[in-house]
Parts: structure tokens; sequence; C-alpha cells
């Protein structure tokens, strides 16, 4: 399902401990092997520790107890270097932080931290930012007593006296939907169970439409719901009864619309029904067609489509509302070969189109009346530009998103008409930071097929590049998302150590447009880790770092790459980090009662047929451990994890185990209480990145 496995604990990964290689090491803990047979294709694999794919089993937890206790054995005496690195980490962090506010329908609205405290406020004021404030919701008081607990889908009512939301107390994406009263503080008896989170309410203050999720976890079923009736009654809208498609309801910008989405990897199909008439019959844009991806919002009398309709990089359309037909459509912005079309803002004057061209983000400014355009000028190498939060329809200002690898995220608002651009807020780095002691660059790698992938790498301007210093090279490469160079305070605990960061912006991903991403999915995939091995290969040959002093690392599917990579260049690294690493790729796939499975299947193919059974059987990396040397390995995961099962990353780490010729360390951090997005507080979140920093340096030698 795309985006699912998203990156999203990019900013968090990296860290770990490892004693040096001449120190004996403790024994390790050796998961029993139960032989299986798995038969696909004509074909047999014998999977020696399936039985791990049991969550409830005592057996199963133990196992995993006794991996945490042995990673805490071989790096405890590194905890008081993990513990500085987290206060590092940490001390980076305004605590006592507040969101740029935005306005809309009558009040701004914001997100704000406190010291010490964990989890946001969420606050609005009326009229003015002179206004006394309302906190609508407190999480802070909301988690008390809960291991994990995220909210998420926050959505008001259009009269602005109802607010629902969604709460997470497991890991595993499945949110209970709550209403509160914002006037009297009261939260309604409504209890909507198993959901996706959000709610697109209709504009009569009471209903709202919502979607459920079923056995796999795959969103598949759209209700509706009344404010007082017991979920029960609920009656069901829309109901997505393939398995390849998930499905959810959204309101448009305009407010005029309530909007039914499926989607897959390949297709869509969306339907729409007016919002002042919940209770109507929703009407369909464009059935779905192999292959035909579309996006859809509303302005005026008509939808504007982005769509690869014989785009490969996507085109702009328009459509009439009383017949939105692909027959119908009607081309505003054509098909470019270099230029992506990602996305589209729309405004009562002007049209805003996110871009992407020679792998950087482009806003482009049209003004509906054909009067002229233009493009936002960011001024850097490499960088990430995009639309932030814009629901006000009729303004001149546009709130975009800016950063870089040396300059912090940061907030603006963009008058389309005077071009006058007022940064309103940059993260601040607590205890000082100078982005002119740090240089950025744009490199390029050749391919094995000869295409030029692009490598972003940032390090200390005092840094001898010559001087083979330590890298820890980023990639990710699936579903067609990119990994733009942004701004993390995170990573400079390993930059201001001497640290090269590099990302390998490798195909799978959009970087370079859509022909990127198709170069790097279904029998095209092992493009994804050539390129990431051309990349290292780059920064060796170029004297950036040495293979004892580079070090690999990504999370979800581009955990699926460092394994992969493990595998094919066990040479080129000093260590390797894996986050939540999509390794068993085969049995995955071939079990469509996991979470995104059925899908994926555009993605990654369809192993129940033999010409993707035999590819993905090539690379996977947990069917490709063989008896020989691997590099330190450090492996994270979360027993709940709905993405990327636990079970993944501990059948890879016990295969290894049982299997590796060499003495370098093999860990396996298992968080008990979280999934795939790990720990659910603001600051906990990084125990898990002074463990993998620590990880490295200490390779390294590094203890301070």
């Amino acid at each position: 399902m795309k985006n699912l496995l998203l990156p999203v604990f990019i900013s968090i990964i990296l860290a770990g401990t490892i004693l040096p290689q001449e120190t004996t090491l403790p024994v390790p803990p050796k998961a029993r092997k139960e032989m299986k047979e798995l038969i696909n294709n004509g074909h047999t694999r014998i999977d020696n520790y399936f039985w791990l794919n049991q969550r409830d089993n005592p057996e199963v937890i133990k196992y995993l107890e006794d991996e945490n206790s042995y990673t805490e054995t071989v790096i405890g005496h590194t905890r008081k270097f993990q513990e500085k690195l987290f206060d590092e980490i940490v001390g980076r962090i305004k605590q006592t932080d507040q969101s740029v506010p935005y306005f809309d329908n009558g009040y701004y609205y914001y997100s704000k931290y406190e010291k010490g405290k964990e989890y946001p406020f969420y606050c609005r004021k009326k009229g003015s930012l002179e206004s006394p404030e309302e906190i609508m919701l407190d999480v802070n008081e909301m988690a008390g007593g809960y291991s994990y607990y995220a909210v998420g889908g926050l959505s008001v009512s259009p009269d602005n006296k109802l607010l629902a939301f969604g709460v997470d107390t497991l890991s595993r994406r499945i949110y209970n939907i709550y209403v509160k009263n914002l006037e009297t503080g009261k939260i309604y008896s409504d209890l909507l169970e198993n959901t996706s989170g959000s709610a697109a309410w209709g504009n009569d203050n009471k209903t709202f439409f919502y979607t459920v999720k079923d056995e796999s976890l795959r969103p598949y079923k759209v209700l509706k719901h009344s404010l007082g009736e017991d979920a029960v009654a609920d009656k069901e809208i829309f109901r997505e009864s393939d398995e390849t498609f998930y499905t959810f309801a959204y309101k448009t910008k305009s407010d005029k619309y309530i909007m039914i989405t499926s989607q897959s990897t390949l297709s869509g199909e969306f339907r729409f029904l007016d919002a002042d008439t919940p209770d109507g019959e929703f009407r369909i844009i464009q059935p779905r067609e192999r292959d035909l991806e579309y996006n859809v919002d509303h302005y005026g009398d008509k939808f504007y489509i982005v769509t690869n309709y014989d785009a490969k990089n996507f085109r702009l359309m328009e459509a009439p509302v009383n017949n939105p037909s692909k027959e119908n459509w009607k081309e505003i912005i054509p098909h470019r070969d270099d230029v992506l079309l990602e996305g589209i803002e729309i405004f009562k004057n002007f049209l805003v189109v996110d871009e992407r061209k020679n792998g950087l983000t482009q806003l482009r400014i049209i003004k509906w009346n054909g009067s002229g355009e233009h493009y936002l000028d960011f001024g850097e190498a490499a960088y990430t530009a995009y639309i932030s939060v814009n629901p006000e329809f009729d303004t001149e200002i546009l709130r975009f998103e800016f950063s870089s690898l040396t300059t912090p995220n940061s907030t603006y608002d963009y008058n389309m008409s005077s071009r006058e651009k007022i940064l309103l807020k940059q993260d601040e780095v607590v205890g000082g930071y100078n982005p002119s002691e740090y240089y950025s660059e744009r490199l390029y790698a050749v391919a094995d097929d000869g295409v030029k992938v692009p490598i972003s790498i940032v390090y200390k301007k005092s840094l001898k590049k010559d001087d083979g210093n330590p890298l820890l090279l980023y990639g990710y490469g699936s579903y067609g998302i990119s990994t733009d160079a942004s701004f993390s305070s995170v990573r400079l605990s390993l930059i201001d150590r001497g640290f090269i960061y590099a990302i390998a912006h490798v195909r799978g991903g959009s970087e370079m447009g859509r022909w990127w991403y198709e170069d790097g999915k279904l029998l095209k995939k092992k493009n994804t880790f050539t390129d990431f091995i051309n990349c290292a290969e780059f920064l060796v040959k170029n004297n950036y770092t040495g293979t004892d002093k580079m070090f690999a690392a990504g999370g979800s599917a581009g955990g699926l790459l460092v394994g992969a990579v493990a595998n094919m260049r066990p040479d080129l690294f000093k260590g390797v980090v894996a986050a939540v690493p999509f390794v068993d790729v085969v049995t995955t796939m071939l079990d469509s009662s996991i979470p995104l499975t059925t899908g994926e299947y555009d993605e990654w193919g369809n192993p129940n047929e033999k010409e993707y059974y035999d590819y993905m059987l090539s690379y996977s990396p947990y069917d490709n451990v063989e008896a020989k040397d691997y590099p330190a390995i450090l492996v994270t995961t979360g027993l709940h994890d709905s993405q990327v099962q636990y079970w993944e990353p501990a059948k890879w780490v016990a295969k290894l185990r049982d299997m590796k010729t060499d003495n370098n360390p093999l860990l396996l951090s298992t968080l008990m209480t979280a999934g795939h997005g790990g720990a659910s507080g603001r600051f906990e979140r990084y125990r898990i990145s002074s463990l993998q920093y620590a990880f490295m340096l200490y390779l390294l030698g590094i203890e301070e």
C-alpha cells in the first residue's frame, strides 16, 4: 500500500554500541530450529525460524527479551555514552515550543509543547491571536497510564463546536475515534473502533464519514456516523472488495464535497457527495482502470485532476462537476519529460503547483486569469520545499516549508502577488548552531547501466575530505517516495564528531521523475540495491571515506535495501543499521493476511506468479543469508509493528547468527511496547537514536 511503509523513523534512525572486534563477545541467544517446508511455484524453501511468527507465544517473547538482554550486555558499558548522546540530541530541541498558527473558518489553530512534557497540546484562538487560548486536547493528560499513546486525525466540525479525533494506544495504527464538545469539554459516548483515525464532517455538523480496517489492517470500508447514535447502527457507504486497494474519506478544501477514494499502487478511483446533503448518494468521477492514477481537488464548478493519463510524469486536467468522467477531462498543464508534477494547491486567484526537476522540488505560482506565472527561488543546491497547511481559499498568501542539509526547517508566508517572502519561524537548535560551519554538496555516482545517481552530502567545513572520514550512507528507494535533502539536528551528534552524512537518491524513489520510480520496482528492483552500492563505491573512490569507516542505514523498505546490500557487498561497510527492516520479502508477500501484502503486489510483484517469485527470491535478504563474513549489524524493531512484522527482523538475526562466519557484533533491539514508528513520546523516541549512534561511534573507538 503506497506510503504506508513510509520512512517515518528517518529523523530518529541510527545508533548502537559494540565491543571492539578483538574483545570476546558474550554468547548470544540462539533461536531453536524448527524446520518448516514452504512450497510455492514448484520450489521448496526451508525456513527454520518460521515459528517466531507467534506474537502471543511465551517462547517467542522470551527469545526477543533474551536478544534485548544480549544487546544490553554487549553495549551496557557504553550506557553513559548513550545517555550523553541522548542528552545532546534532546538538548538541541526547544522544549517549550509552538507551531506557527494557521487560520481556518474563524480560528487560529496551533500545537505547542511545554518543558518536560512528552506530548503536545492542541490549541486554538478565535478570530485573533490576541484572543484567549482554548486547549482542545492536552495529550499529556490523556496519555497518563499508557506506555504508548498517539493522537491523530483531528477534525473540527463546520460550526467549530465539535472535534473528532483518533487515538492509538497499541502502536498498530488502529485508532478509536472520539468526539469532543469544544464548548463544554464533554467527550461524547460515541466510540468508533478499529478505524483509520480520521473523520470527514458533513455540513450538518452531526454527520461524518470514517474508514474501518479489516483483519489485515487494510482500510476497506467507509461508514457514516450520526452524532449520538450507537456505532452499531452506522451505515456502510462503501466497501472496497479488491484486496489490492485501500479506501478513505476526506473533505475538499472548498468544504463543498465529501470524497471517497480507493487507491492501489498503480490506480485510483474517486467518489463525491455534496457535503450539504450527507444522506445523499455518492457519484463516481472516473471508474478505476489499470495503471490510471489520479487525484482530485475542487474549485467552483470544476474538479482539478492530477493524473498520469497518457502522462508518465503526470499532468493537470479539469473536468466539469456535473460530468467529470475521463472523456470530459481538459488539459491545463501538459506532461513534461523532465518535470514530475507532484501536486497542487488551489486558491481563489492562484494555482500553486508542486513540481520536481533534476531531483529538486519547485513551487510554481500561476494566476488563474492567465496574467503570469513564476517560480520561487530557494537559493541552495540541495534542499526540500513543500506546500504547508493552507486551509484559506480567498487569500494571496501561500504557506510553505523549506529546509536543506544545513538550514533548519523554516516556515514562510509568501505573497503570491507582491512576491514578498516572510520567515515566520525557523526551528531553533538550542545551544547554538552556525550553518556557515557546515557544507553540503550534490554529487553523482554512475550506476552499472550508466545512469547518474544523485548523492547529497553534508559535513563540517573543518573536515579534511581526503582523510578517509567516517561516513553514514542512508537510502530508501521504494514506493516512489523521494528522500529529500532536509535538516536534522539529531545527526549533528555524528557530524560534529567527524562524520559525513550522505543520502543516496537511488532508483525506486521519484527524485528524477516517474521513470526513476519505475526503474526501481517489480522486476527492476535490484537497481535500488546496485545504485546504493555504486554510491558507496563512488564515495570510497573519491576519498570521502573508506570501507573501514563507512556505515549503511535504512529503515522499513530501506531496511530491505541495506539488508540486500549486506548480502551483496558486505565488504563495503564497517557496519549496517537496519530499522524495522522489510527483509523476509517472499514469505510476507505470500501471506495475504499480513497488513499491506495484497496492496503491495504492484510494488514488489505477486510471488504467486513464478516470474515474480523467482525474482524476489533472488534478492530477499532473509533468503539470501550465506555462510560468509558480514559487517557489524544493529537491527531494531517493535513488537506491535503493523507495517513490518517484528518476526521479519527477528528471523533475519536468528539466521545470520547461525550462518555468518565473522566475529562482528550482531544485535537485535525490540521495543516491546511500540510499533513501526517507535516510542510515542516527543523525546523518548530518541533513545533508539542514541543506541544507534553509539553503535557506530564505538565501532570506531569514539566514546565521547
